[in-house]
């Protein structure tokens, strides 16, 4: 009998470990913590993202999700303005180092500096030979310490990103 118990309990044990599954993709929204909503004002846009409490987003636009053994998000399809592309991430240390896509027939290849905090301090982007650097700036943060504002400078434009977050009780 004993033997048998031992045998149900490991053959439950692949079930149990899947269900314990932590999602990285808050991370991969450079926020942390029981993240249950972050809109966010994508070129006069809202863009809804939400999590389920496992981590694992949901954001309109986006699928074919393609994760790692450890919760990671390797790639997933995304829809810009009519045309879909497959986005492709690289981690270190449980942070987006870079993406690529392609995007209107360019490569589109960006790479990240985190700051003290863990929010983006920079992002270097080649588009299609073109290369570009936005420095992220004048942070504000909310009471869990996630970003709720911040300025950067595209191409000779000053710009303020703004996100309200929703979390999990």
């Amino acid at each position: 009998m004993k033997k048998i118990m031992m045998m149900i309990a490991l053959m439950a044990m692949p079930f149990a470990m899947q269900a314990q599954t932590k999602f990285h993709d808050v991370e991969l929204s450079e926020a942390q913590g029981a993240v249950k909503k972050i809109t966010q004002d994508m070129m006069g846009r809202p863009q809804v993202t939400t999590f389920t409490q496992d981590g694992k987003m949901q954001r309109e636009g986006m699928s074919g999700a393609v994760y790692d053994d450890n919760g990671y998000m390797q790639s997933a399809k995304v829809k810009i303005r009519d045309q879909e592309t497959t986005v492709t991430y690289k981690w270190k240390d449980g942070k987006v180092v870079s993406q690529s896509m392609n995007m209107m027939g360019n490569d589109v290849d960006a790479t990240f500096t985190y700051n003290e905090k863990g929010a983006a301090a920079s992002q270097s982007m080649n588009f299609g030979g073109q290369p570009m650097e936005m420095k992220y700036t004048d942070y504000k943060y909310d009471e869990k310490g996630n970003w709720i504002s911040r300025k950067t400078n595209m191409m000779g434009r000053d710009i303020e990103q703004t996100r309200t977050i929703e979390y999990y009780d």
